[in-house]
């Protein structure tokens, strides 16, 4: 057994949840990707619904859509794709189509729910904003049974502009009364890292399988990385 090992990595991880945590009122998760194992229930979805219409999936889709919100993506296949549905008829049917996955196959990410009690133990306030839908995220939030500790939940659309704008994250602030530099933003791509950093918050990226081309990217914008959320679990004194 390898105690020096254990010792030097047990250490490394305090010194980075003090140092991530220090000077934090309010922690923002993403959803998908970020605070639940989501992200790839979408691009089946996007195969599914443009096959209806005979549209073979697009190779770089998934990262021209990035960071939109659910209208805003939805207006994104209006104006791309030979469809016959209305925005709000595109919308509704991703939802209904997404329902059951998000319900019954997406797991939380690895360590949330032991972060989770440790941060509203600790006295820091979370909130979600997520470019997903709304019905989407309540859902999770029932199933997962995380209502009881986010104050806040804001989509993209309850914002002018999507991620990479600051605005998502700016009105979780206001949202929860805490200063935008004492925030903590936990995001899994490159463009919800930007929208963080936009907002003047502290930015984690966490890894996720659906980006994993883009790591080192994300690496770079943020201030921190983590593989999972197990190195959080207690908030320095």
């Amino acid at each position: 057994m390898d105690v020096a090992g254990d010792n030097k990595r047990q250490g490394d991880r305090k010194k980075l949840r003090h140092e991530m945590l220090s000077g934090i009122d309010a922690v923002l998760f993403d959803l998908d990707g970020s605070l639940v194992d989501s992200m790839w229930v979408w691009k089946s979805i996007d195969i599914e619904y443009l096959g209806r219409f005979g549209i073979p999936l697009p190779e770089k889709l998934q990262y021209e859509i990035q960071g939109m919100s659910f209208t805003e993506t939805a207006v994104y296949f209006k104006e791309h794709f030979p469809i016959p549905d209305s925005i709000e008829q595109i919308k509704a049917e991703w939802n209904k189509m997404a329902w059951d996955k998000y319900r019954y196959e997406v797991p939380l990410k690895s360590g949330i729910p032991e972060f989770l009690a440790a941060c509203r133990d600790n006295g820091i306030q979370l909130g979600i904003a997520t470019s997903n839908s709304r019905e989407l995220a309540e859902t999770i939030a029932e199933v997962h049974k995380l209502r009881d500790y986010f104050t806040c939940i804001v989509t993209g659309c309850d914002v002018v502009r999507g991620k990479p704008a600051p605005d998502i994250y700016l009105e979780a602030a206001r949202q929860l009364g805490v200063s935008p530099e004492r925030c903590l933003v936990f995001e899994d791509i490159v463009q919800g890292i930007q929208a963080g950093k936009n907002a003047g918050m502290r930015v984690c990226a966490v890894e996720d399988a659906y980006s994993a081309g883009e790591r080192e990217q994300k690496r770079a914008l943020a201030d921190y990385y983590i593989e999972d959320y197990k190195c959080m679990f207690v908030r320095p004194s």
